[in-house]
C-alpha cells in the first residue's frame, strides 16, 4: 500500500475517511466490475491512492509519486496504470464519499428549514491533442493552432460546508442550461438551489417545482421585470417587436409589498435545445412566482441592484432581506472555485486523453471533499464558522506528515466585511509576446535564423 496516503486518512476518524482506506477501496474496485488484475506494484487500489496523492500535493509531477509514496516504480508504469482506472470506479468512490458526508449536510446550511446549494459554472483548461479538440472545443476568438481547448464546468456545492456535490463538465461551446439537468438528480425534494441568471429560465424553474426544489435565482437580464400594478403583458404567442419593446411576458397577480410581487409566467411557444419536445409538453402552462427587487449601497458592490425570481411564495415567512441574503450566499461558490482552480491547480489539466481528463477531474473533487471535511472538523473544535478555516492551511494539514499539530490549530481568518482590495499585480510578469502563430511555424522561423535547441 501507499504508506504516505494511507498515513494522511488515519489522522482523523470518519466514514468518509474509512472509504478511501485499502480494504473499502478494494470492495469498491470490485463492485465497479474490475475484479481482474497481476499481482504488481501499481494495483487498482495502490493507483487510485497515488492518484489522490498526487493531486493533494499541488498536481505534482508523476517522477515524484515514488518520493512520496516510498513505492518503487517508473513514471511510464504510473501512466499506464492510470490509463487502466475505469472511470466508473473513480465515480463509485466519489459517489460512496458524498453518501458518507450527508449526515452533517443534512444537519448543516439550512435556511427555515431547507437545506441549500449552490450551483455555478467555470471552466479549466487542457492540452491541446486531436481526442481532446474534438471532445472540448477551443475559444471561437483563438486562431487555428494558437489556442487550447476548454472544458466547461458546472458545479453543485452545500452552501453550509462548501462540499462539492457535483461536477457535470462539458465543451466550451455549451450552456449552462444544457447541463442544469444532470445535477437535478442530486437535489433533495425541499432543497433550495441558489444560482445566478445563466440558469434562470422558465424551462428550468418549471422542472425544479416538478422535482419539488425550491428556487432563488437572479432574473435574466433578457427578462422584463415591472413591477406597476395591473399592468399590460405579452401574451408567448406575440413575436418580440419594437410596438412591444419592454413590456413583460409574465402576467400581474398581486403586490406583496414595494419591488415584491406575484406573477405568473407564461410557458413560452418555442423550447430550447436541451429540452426535449415530449419534456416541454409535460410542463404547467404557467408558473406562479415571486419577483423580488432590493438595492445595494454598500461600497465595493458593483451593482446597485438585483432582481431576483423565487418559488417561496410567503413574504411573511421568507422577507426580502431573507432573500438578499440567501442569494449572497452565492458568492461562496466563487471562492469554492477559486480554491479548485487555483489552491489547488486545477485551471490547468494534465491529461491527454479525455477519459484522463474525466478522471483527474474527479479526483480533484475528491480532494476538495476530503479538504473540505478537514475545515468542518477543525471549524467544530474551534467552535467558529466552517468558511472561517483557512482552506490552504488545511490542504496544507493533510498532505503534511504527521506531526502531531491537531485539528484545532488551524488558522481561522479573520472577519473582514468591508475589506477592499485592488485586484492588481505589483511584480512585473516577463514580457513574452502571445502566440498568434502555429508553433511549427515559429519553430521553422528559428531554424532559418540560425537559432538551434
Amino acid at each position: 500500500m501507499v504508506p504516505s496516503m494511507t498515513t494522511i486518512l488515519q489522522r482523523f476518524s470518519g466514514e468518509w475517511a474509512a472509504l478511501l482506506q485499502p480494504n473499502a477501496s478494494l470492495r469498491v474496485c470490485r463492485e465497479s466490475g474490475d475484479t481482474a488484475w497481476r499481482d504488481r506494484v501499481l494495483t487498482p487500489v495502490t493507483t487510485v491512492q497515488l492518484f489522490l496523492l498526487q493531486m493533494l500535493y499541488g498536481h505534482t509531477a508523476c517522477h515524484h509519486l515514488p518520493h512520496l509514496s516510498g513505492l518503487r516504480f517508473s513514471a511510464a508504469a504510473y501512466y499506464q496504470a492510470r490509463a487502466r482506472l475505469p472511470l466508473r470506479l473513480l465515480d463509485l468512490l466519489l459517489e460512496r464519499l458524498a453518501s458518507a458526508v450527508h449526515p452533517c449536510l443534512s444537519s448543516e446550511g439550512r435556511g427555515h428549514g431547507h437545506r441549500t446549494c449552490l450551483a455555478d459554472d467555470s471552466g479549466c483548461s487542457i492540452h491541446d491533442t486531436p481526442a481532446i479538440e474534438d471532445a472540448f472545443s477551443q475559444p471561437t476568438e483563438q486562431r487555428p493552432g494558437c489556442g487550447v481547448p476548454v472544458a466547461r464546468l458546472l458545479g453543485l456545492f452545500h452552501a453550509g460546508t462548501g462540499v462539492l456535490l457535483k461536477l457535470v463538465v462539458a465543451p466550451l461551446l455549451t450552456h449552462d442550461l444544457a447541463q442544469v439537468q444532470a445535477v437535478h438528480s442530486t437535489l433533495q425534494p425541499g432543497d433550495v438551489l441558489v444560482a445566478d441568471r445563466g440558469l434562470c429560465s422558465y424551462a428550468h424553474l418549471a422542472l425544479l417545482v416538478q422535482a419539488g426544489v425550491h428556487a432563488v435565482l437572479r432574473v435574466s437580464a433578457r427578462q422584463i421585470v415591472d413591477f406597476t400594478p395591473g399592468r399590460a403583458f405579452v401574451k408567448p404567442s406575440v413575436r418580440r417587436t419594437p410596438a412591444v419593446k419592454g413590456i413583460p411576458r409574465s402576467r400581474w397577480l398581486t403586490a406583496l409589498g414595494v419591488q415584491d410581487q406575484l406573477v405568473a409566467w407564461l410557458k413560452p411557444k418555442t423550447w430550447p435545445s436541451w429540452l426535449t419536445r415530449e419534456a416541454l409538453a409535460a410542463l404547467p402552462e404557467a408558473l406562479v412566482l415571486r419577483e423580488v427587487r432590493y438595492h445595494l449601497g454598500r461600497p465595493g458592490f458593483r451593482t446597485r441592484q438585483i432582481t431576483l425570481v423565487t418559488t417561496r411564495l410567503d413574504a411573511e415567512v421568507y422577507r426580502v432581506a431573507d432573500l438578499a441574503a440567501l442569494y449572497r450566499q452565492r458568492w461562496q461558490v466563487e471562492t469554492s472555485l477559486a480554491h479548485l482552480k487555483t489552491t489547488m491547480h486545477m485551471d490547468v489539466l494534465h491529461c491527454k486523453t479525455v477519459s484522463g481528463v474525466l478522471k483527474e477531474l474527479t479526483i480533484f473533487a475528491m480532494v476538495y471533499n476530503l479538504v473540505r471535511l478537514v475545515m468542518r472538523q477543525s471549524a467544530t473544535l474551534q467552535h467558529t464558522a466552517v468558511e472561517r478555516i483557512s482552506f490552504l492551511d488545511a490542504l496544507r494539514w493533510l498532505g503534511a506528515p504527521s506531526t502531531g499539530r491537531p485539528l484545532v490549530a488551524l488558522i481561522v481568518n479573520p472577519i473582514c466585511p468591508d475589506r477592499v482590495e485592488p485586484r492588481v499585480k505589483k511584480r512585473r510578469p516577463r514580457s513574452f509576446p502571445l502566440m498568434i502563430t502555429p508553433r511549427k511555424q515559429l519553430r521553422e522561423q528559428l531554424v532559418q535564423q540560425g537559432f538551434s535547441g
